[in-house]
């Protein structure tokens, strides 16, 4: 998977232990990675690292091409709804009237 911008999935997360919060959203405690690989599995769901610098890292088990498409979806929403600054622009020459400012 090389188009996870950064994101490690599955068998990419190569710690011993991750803090894991399972598909609704419950917290499960400390769980090794192996065992928290299989969980997913069984659940035809994907284990996505959502925090790799916390100690240890925070995974989720979750449909990691839904996740993903929300992630863009949000990215998208945002960009949409930034306001653009349009600049004005005043021409001053040396033969303006004095009533035209």
């Amino acid at each position: 998977m090389a188009d996870n911008k950064g994101m490690r999935v599955n068998e990419q997360i190569r710690v011993r232990e991750i803090r894991l919060i399972d598909d609704e959203g419950e917290q499960k405690g400390i769980v090794p990675t192996i065992e928290a690989l299989r969980m997913a599995k069984d659940r035809d769901l994907d284990l996505v690292e959502v925090s790799p610098n916390a100690n240890p890292p925070v995974c989720k088990i979750l449909d990691f091409g839904k996740y993903k498409f929300e992630q863009e979806k949000k990215l998208r929403d945002s960009k949409k709804n930034q306001k653009v600054l349009k600049l004005k622009e005043i021409r001053m020459q040396p033969k303006i009237g004095a009533g035209d400012l």
